[in-house]
């Protein structure tokens, strides 16, 4: 495929040392992994090509959780032993120690299928070998972990371990009866509401589907030609360039559903243009970040953490892209005001490309990428389950792919029988797609182990209700207190691990108090969903605006402030649903059984206000409207903003009039000034 776009030879351009910075924050989220060449690299290879094609074959075949789940946990460990080093100065290399743990993985793992319904029966009084095989399933999640994502995860797992082992000696509401490793284990490692519950549930049979589906459309040229289609589609104007990053990131992030991997492949192409048109390197920076987090919320893939909404709440994927819509909507026009203030209060000018291939001629010749890409939903409207859809839709992308040369995911020789036909098939783009499709879902995989281990003690130790407790004690009663308390919550533990992780914590721990003071549960779980998400612009683990400062040269922490800005009128969305029934409108009702009895005249005035308040908050955070706001006018429009985000009549009727006041004191100053002598 041809790109869209051409800058001159003497725009900015990327060197090899900030992409290699870049690449090493989509480490830390993902973990440094080992590249491995001859024997052992082919092994690792056609281990995660077994791995794929055994979940693409359970998402058609009759694979019983009992058996799915357990398998899914050992491929994952296995494979991560091999991948992640213990140390990054063994990188490259598989030590002993490496093998030795990916073996008793694979045991502890055989010793529970093998035990069969005798071992889950016996959860509540083991026997010694299933202490001593749950116990090795524990630590090896827990060194798996450290190894994907560093301490942080295995920490705050063990914190959990430890409530449930000395309950009997904490404080106060905290405290609770204390369970010995015996029954702990039982709980964690023999039935299937620890380890092997809703988190590796949804890994096993949603993740790691969609994870290959994003693998297939990007070896087949979709994520380039989405990147060319926003070049081209945008050009000409003084925000072309920001709108081209807002649009290429929403095309780019549906199929991988990775904030800080979108941001890299689009900032190591966008920016140049962006500097171009007038961009700083901190400004530049945080809005590819920025970009690059409507990944985790953008339809028809999300991220992780959206497939547990819909196992917590045994509601359709379906509803949950559905309750999506509107706020993702809101979110990207929050991101294109913002660019449209940019252009304005820094004086941006066009930038001019060397057209390579016209709008027309790209979507003529890729058009089927976008069939690819909306299949998912068009199978799920269709009445397939979401398992069945993405493993559909996986098909489709294979076989369109053969619609031009150029994607094609085997070569057309291999057809005419030209040339060795083993080597064109372990070389050719469908087995890479298969082997990337397993190591992508690894990182995230290992979470969920880690994360059954936090919902099985919640579920244990009774938590969740204590922790509500707690929390609506402090917030007397209130809801909307109690909802900033949880936003807080969810923002500091996003702050330490990553959105997965995040989400399933705050949904068993802080969900609860929400939903006891009446907020339906469907909003409680996309509130904690969106705040959760903010984890990816938030230091010290904001990983996307980190890997965009590496690119752009800025400053980590500025660019981190700059991404800050252009998310925060977007994401105070969330309370809208949480804090007055008619909000809920923002969510399309929570289902689409119930959009045939939809008040549509409340949907249309929910979204306006959101819409309007978000335009406020723009306005107030960039100290700009029409023209350079003064301090007055800046807080007037911050204060329209919040008030519109309170969706009961008297608070539109007070944000409307702050900021059709606004309006005028701006109108009156340009006509003042053009007046005067």
């Amino acid at each position: 495929m041809t790109d869209a776009v051409k800058l001159s030879p003497d725009d900015p351009v990327i060197d090899a040392e900030a992409l290699k910075k870049a690449e090493a924050y989509i480490e830390e989220e993902e973990g440094a992994t080992n590249r491995l060449v001859g024997v052992l690299g082919a092994f690792v290879t056609a281990m995660a090509v077994v791995m794929s094609v055994f979940h693409l074959y359970t998402a058609y075949g009759i694979v019983s959780a009992q058996i799915l789940r357990p398998v899914h946990v050992a491929f994952v460990l296995f494979l991560s032993f091999l991948m992640f080093p213990i140390a990054r100065r063994f990188r490259h290399r598989i030590m002993w120690w490496d093998w030795i743990a990916a073996i008793a993985a694979v045991a502890s793992i055989a010793y529970m299928i093998h035990g069969g319904d005798d071992l889950m029966d016996r959860n509540t009084s083991p026997d010694n070998w299933d202490i001593v095989f749950g116990v090795v399933l524990i630590v090896l999640i827990l060194e798996v972990m450290r190894r994907a994502s560093g301490w942080i995860m295995p920490v705050v797992v063990m914190s959990f371990v430890m409530y449930a082992l000395f309950g009997e000696q904490l404080p106060g509401s905290w405290a609770h009866r204390s369970y010995g490793v015996p029954r702990l284990v039982g709980h964690l490692y023999m039935t299937l509401e620890g380890i092997f519950g809703i988190a590796v549930d949804v890994s096993s049979s949603l993740i790691i589907l969609f994870t290959i589906f994003g693998a297939f459309l990007q070896l087949s040229g979709a994520g380039k030609f989405f990147i060319d289609f926003s070049f081209s589609a945008m050009g000409g104007k003084s925000t072309s360039s920001g709108r081209t990053v807002v649009l290429a990131s929403f095309l780019l992030g549906g199929p991988s559903g990775s904030g800080v991997a979108t941001t890299v492949t689009l900032g190591s192409v966008a920016y140049p243009m962006l500097a171009k048109a007038g961009y700083g390197k901190d400004a530049a920076g945080g809005l590819l970040a920025a970009g690059g987090l409507g990944a985790i919320i953008s339809p028809p893939v999300l991220g992780a953490a959206a497939f547990l909404i819909a196992e917590f709440l045994k509601i359709s994927y379906l509803d949950v892209l559905l309750m999506a819509s509107i706020p993702t909507c809101l979110y990207y026009f929050a991101l294109f005001l913002m660019v449209e203030i940019d252009a304005r209060k820094f004086g941006m000018h066009a930038v001019k490309f060397e057209q390579v291939e016209s709008l027309w001629n790209l979507t003529r010749k890729y058009w089927f990428h976008f069939l690819s890409l909306v299949s998912i939903v068009i199978f799920m409207l269709y009445g397939f389950s979401p398992v069945l859809s993405v493993f559909w839709a996986t098909v489709v992308s294979f076989l369109t792919s053969f619609l031009h040369r150029d994607c094609a995911l085997f070569s057309y020789d291999l057809f005419r029988g030209r040339g060795p036909i083993a080597r064109q098939i372990f070389q050719s783009p469908f087995f890479k797609a298969l082997e990337a499709g397993s190591t992508g879902v690894l990182s995230v995989a290992a979470t969920c182990a880690g994360a059954g281990i936090i919902v099985g003690v919640v579920t244990l130790t009774g938590l969740g209700l204590k922790f509500s407790a707690i929390i609506i004690e402090y917030a007397g009663g209130s809801l909307l207190l109690t909802a900033v308390y949880t936003s807080l919550i969810v923002w500091v533990v996003g702050l330490a691990v990553p959105v997965t992780a995040s989400y399933i914590i705050c949904a068993v721990i802080a969900a609860p108090a929400l939903i006891k003071l009446g907020v339906p549960d469907f909003a409680a779980h996309m509130f904690i969903f969106y705040y959760a998400v903010l984890s990816e612009v938030s230091p010290p683990t904001a990983l996307s605006p980190f890997a965009a400062a590496a690119i752009t040269g800025g400053d980590p922490y500025k660019t981190t402030l700059q991404s800050w800005k252009y998310t925060m009128p977007a994401f105070l969305v969330p309370f809208m649903f949480v804090l007055d029934p008619s909000g809920l409108g923002l969510l399309l009702t929570g289902s689409i059984k119930n959009l045939a009895n939809a008040d549509w005249g409340s949907i249309a005035l929910v979204t306006v206000t959101a819409a309007i308040g978000i335009g406020a908050l723009a306005g107030g955070v960039q100290g700009w409207l029409f023209k350079k706001t003064t301090w007055i006018e800046r807080w007037l429009l911050i204060a329209a903003g919040i008030a519109l985000v309170y969706p009961t009549t008297f608070f539109d009727m007070v944000g409307v009039a702050l900021f059709a006041l606004v309006i005028a004191l701006q109108y009156f100053r340009r006509t003042t000034a053009a007046v005067r002598p």
